[in-house]
């Protein structure tokens, strides 16, 4: 892993307004980029808001599409690799939380959400792959929200190879505080059992249809250790350089490193 600089964005998305959002998150890359950050992420579905009501599904567009084009433009100009959140819909009208991973180069990938919470069933279709992806010498996954309380998808990644992974979410109601303290007891585990970064972001504020979100965003270090934390309700973003010194010191050091040390011909999965 090269040493790379991220930002993670607490940001507000207002439910099927795509132009508003959209025109906010110009605003917020345009600074990142002036923090010196490579690569933003924005939280889950952002660019359409979050929504589990039927209606949402009007704001679905297919990758590529004209989100796509407007991102990747964005992108070149701005030097920055892109990662948002889109409501996906596919040929056959399937409609996907997706999230896009948008590069200066033109490359445009996309990670589909693969485990659907019960509030969401019935409108998102669960993908079915667990792609991973490069940008400055850093390979890294992305899972959305629910996701992340299924620790074999983490354990996956890290063996596929993933050194960061970013955890998007839109993840409604309570404090930050008590969001904050919810998912200290899931997300330190994926970084520390894994030895891997953890980068989580929140929307906030009010989605228009009946959702309020409270925010925050953490960043969590191999050693399962919380580098930097927003917990604000206020659009806000922090920036954090990862460096492949900490990454070093645990997959280094044998007694904190668990990976290699798996007997996965003991485990049966099914």
């Amino acid at each position: 892993m090269q040493d790379i600089r991220i930002a993670a964005m607490i940001f507000r998305s207002v439910a099927g307004d795509v132009c508003r959002n959209l025109d906010a998150m110009v605003h917020w890359i345009k600074i990142s980029k002036n923090e010196g950050a490579h690569i933003i992420c924005f939280p889950e579905l952002n660019i359409t808001g979050y929504s589990n009501l039927e209606e949402i599904k009007n704001a679905a567009e297919p990758v590529p599409g004209p989100i796509t084009q407007d991102l990747s433009n964005l992108s070149k100009s701005q030097k920055i690799v892109i990662l948002a959140g889109i409501v996906e819909k596919d040929e056959k009208d399937h409609i996907f939380s997706s999230h896009l991973i948008i590069k200066p180069d033109g490359f445009v990938g996309v990670y589909r959400k693969l485990h659907i919470a019960p509030p969401e069933q019935g409108i998102f279709t669960p993908g079915d792959t667990i792609p991973l992806f490069d940008a400055r010498g850093v390979k890294f996954g992305i899972q959305l929200c629910y996701d992340a309380h299924f620790p074999e998808l983490s354990t996956h990644m890290a063996i596929k190879g993933a050194d960061v992974i970013f955890i998007p979410h839109a993840s409604p109601r309570g404090t930050p505080e008590e969001k904050y303290r919810s998912w200290m007891r899931h997300l330190t585990a994926r970084a520390f059992d894994n030895g891997l970064f953890v980068v989580a972001c929140n929307q906030t504020g009010e989605n228009e249809k009946g959702l309020c979100f409270p925010g925050i965003a953490v960043i969590i270090g191999p050693s399962g250790k919380v580098i930097k934390k927003n917990l604000s309700n206020r659009e806000s973003l922090i920036v954090v350089n990862l460096k492949s010194k900490d990454l070093d010191s645990v997959r280094e050091h044998r007694m904190r490193y668990f990976l290699p040390n798996r007997r996965p011909e003991l485990y049966d999965l099914c």
